[in-house]
């Protein structure tokens, strides 16, 4: 049964297709993060282990917000890797266990999605989803606040 909320097909479609897009980049930035939090090296391992854990956690709580969004406006999330990976604006770089590569990878990442959303924002308030411009205001937040808690880790 298709969702009668009050937006038109068209419109939930262009949403669910960057909704979509985001939800990939969280992957890519989710999976980056994990892997950080498993492969760093440096006398300071347990403050940067537990940091990223900190932060791939609020990461797996975005991504299932935004999929659920997804879903409540009548659209299927995307779910397979390659799907992600084809949809997604970030890209994974090659392997590193240095913190400021790590901190300044995931911070680059953070910053990209954040002007993303300042986008997605703007053309979710033209195509009148009041939902989806609240749910990626708070995401933002989300971004902003994780990508400033990486920067005091940068030289």
């Amino acid at each position: 049964m298709k969702a009668n909320i009050g937006l038109t097909a068209k419109n939930t479609g262009a949403v669910a297709t960057f909704l979509n897009s985001l939800l990939a980049d969280e992957h890519i930035l989710y999976t980056k993060t994990r892997n950080y939090h498993w492969n760093y090296e440096g006398d300071n391992f347990m403050e940067m282990h537990k940091f990223y854990e900190g932060q791939y956690e609020e990461l797996a709580d975005i991504i299932d917000e935004i999929a659920e969004r997804i879903r409540m406006i009548g659209h299927h999330a995307e779910g397979r890797l390659k799907d992600f990976l084809n949809l997604a604006n970030l890209d994974e770089p090659n392997y590193t266990t240095n913190q400021n590569e790590q901190v300044k990878n995931l911070t680059d990442d953070h910053e990209i999605i954040i002007r993303i959303l300042r986008k997605d924002i703007a053309t979710a308030e033209k195509l009148k989803d009041a939902g989806t411009m609240d749910l990626l205001t708070k995401v933002i937040g989300q971004h902003e606040k994780m990508a400033w808690m990486l920067r005091s880790y940068l030289p």
